[in-house]
């Protein structure tokens, strides 16, 4: 927007707060340095764009705005005189960006004292040594605190889901050692006793027969059905007195075996149409071992396969080995994530997922997306668990006009009136002394805000608090997203 030159009077400068305490020969400079300008209504400068000048206001109004997401968005309207803006960290150099960090508009014929960067930098150094030092010191320090609380944030997390992941590969890990020495034992026994039916008077025909059926049994047992308690007492019952009746020993103990592997009463009578009756019984108990053999099988088969789901949840949601920038699917992030975190979760906290698994993948940091599913998740779950340590933990995602929507809703509860403005702050936390670092939901509103230019916002009453995410269905022209492999 172009602007016209007016006089540049130093009483009215210095009549500004900013340069009310500097001396004549101090203002008579800054008019030499600077110039005043007059803008009529629109833009001053645009936010992202260099920053090449220092504004202070002499006299109208400004209004100054940041892009949040798609939208722009207005933090302060204000005629006061001598409010200052632009290029106001010029005296740090190259080492930050020296980029307007928002965007300025007037709303009327506004005029303003302009000092280029360069020279506000120059008259910083040369008249407030000592203060452009404490302010470097304050700024970059405050930067490093952040991050490393940042970190430490990060570092609370890991370890909350390390413990939780350990705790969730301990028990298929434990579960397989167990069937492991339990199949050892039963192989052991299928040897000595297809000893004893070797010793005995088995025809050629006869145990090729029961070779037959015992493949068809393992067949059976990798095929077995899910019955109901109800139902798999009920045959459990018929099997029991069928086995009694053809004078299997322990008919009872062996009966849940056979129901659990899908066996029952015709199966049976084939075992017994194979032999006769003296060497039934002998028939059943190697058939016995062969089922059990196979249901250990599968139990140390289904530990295995826990255990690789387990690892490749932890890998998707470290996003190790993918690229930081890609094109995701939220709900394979979003699983990940409520799979690392269900040891944290308990049995008390019910999850109810409400996917719309017809949205597209989004262009996004996959990792630190995660990073605000866990901040999300670990709220939700802290605040119904203050209430009665009971609740549900619902997970909703659905298109939101041209924006992918991800909903986390609890049933806590809600967040109390006179806190709502203050929960995205740095450092506030309603959380107990060594708990909580205030850092989780700043830390995710730069995530979704600041790099994946989303929005996050929330709603909440008692019993229904809900935090939403919006993201962008496309990447600005300034990312470059990439597929994930394959």
């Amino acid at each position: 927007m172009s602007a016209r030159q007016v006089e540049c009077v130093p009483d009215e400068i210095g009549s500004l707060f900013l340069f009310e305490k500097l001396t004549p020969e101090q203002l008579g400079r800054l008019c030499e340095a600077g110039r005043v300008e007059r803008y009529e209504p629109g833009a001053v400068y645009t936010e992202g764009d260099p920053a090449t000048c220092f504004y202070v206001m002499v006299e109208g109004t400004v209004v100054l705005s940041r892009r949040v997401g798609g939208d722009e968005v207005e933090v302060n309207r204000t005629s006061q005189r001598g409010v200052y803006a632009g290029a106001m960290q010029a005296y740090l150099g190259d080492r930050v960006p020296q980029v307007y960090n928002n965007s300025l508009r007037v709303t009327e014929p506004t005029r303003f004292f302009v000092l280029p960067a360069d020279t506000f930098a120059d008259i910083m150094q040369d008249w407030f040594p000592m203060a452009v030092h404490l302010l470097e010191g304050l700024f970059f320090g405050a930067k490093s605190t952040q991050q490393a609380i940042g970190q430490r944030e990060r570092l609370l997390a890991l370890g909350s889901l390390s413990a939780g992941l350990t705790h969730e590969l301990n028990n298929p890990a434990a579960a397989a050692v167990r069937a492991t020495a339990s199949l050892r034992e039963r192989v052991g026994k299928m040897r000595r006793k297809l000893r004893v039916i070797s010793e005995g008077a088995y025809d050629r025909e006869t145990l090729a027969g029961l070779i037959e059926i015992q493949e068809r049994t393992a067949e059976k047992v990798a095929k077995a059905p899910v019955l109901s308690p109800l139902e798999a007492s009920d045959r459990e019952d018929l099997l029991a007195d069928w086995l009694d009746d053809h004078g299997v020993t322990e008919g009872w103990r062996i009966a849940p075996t056979f129901v659990q592997a899908g066996l029952d009463t015709d199966w049976l009578e084939q075992v017994a149409a194979a032999v006769d009756e003296e060497t039934l019984p002998g028939a059943v108990g190697w058939l016995n071992y062969t089922v059990e053999t196979e249901l250990l099988m599968d139990e140390i088969q289904d530990s295995a396969a826990r255990i690789s789901h387990l690892v490749d949840a932890a890998k998707q949601y470290s996003q190790l080995d993918r690229a930081p920038f890609q094109v995701a699917d939220v709900h394979e992030l979003l699983d990940s994530t409520l799979l690392m975190l269900s040891g944290k979760l308990g049995k008390g906290i019910r999850v109810v997922k409400e996917y719309d698994r017809t949205l597209p993948r989004v262009p996004a940091y996959p990792a630190e997306l995660n990073q605000v599913w866990t901040n999300l998740v670990d709220n939700a779950v802290a605040a119904m668990r203050e209430a009665d340590g009971e609740g549900t933990l619902t997970v909703r995602t659905a298109r939101h006009d041209d924006r992918l929507l991800v909903e986390f809703g609890d049933t806590g509860p809600g967040i109390p009136a006179e806190i709502r403005d203050r929960v995205f702050d740095p450092f506030f936390t309603t959380k107990p002394v060594g708990e909580g670092t205030g850092l989780g939901l700043d830390i995710s509103w730069r995530i979704v805000v600041n790099k994946h230019h989303g929005a996050l916002r929330f709603e909440s009453e008692p019993g229904d608090t809900r935090f939403q995410v919006l993201l962008p269905l496309t990447a600005p022209a300034s990312d470059h997203p990439q597929e994930e492999p394959a």
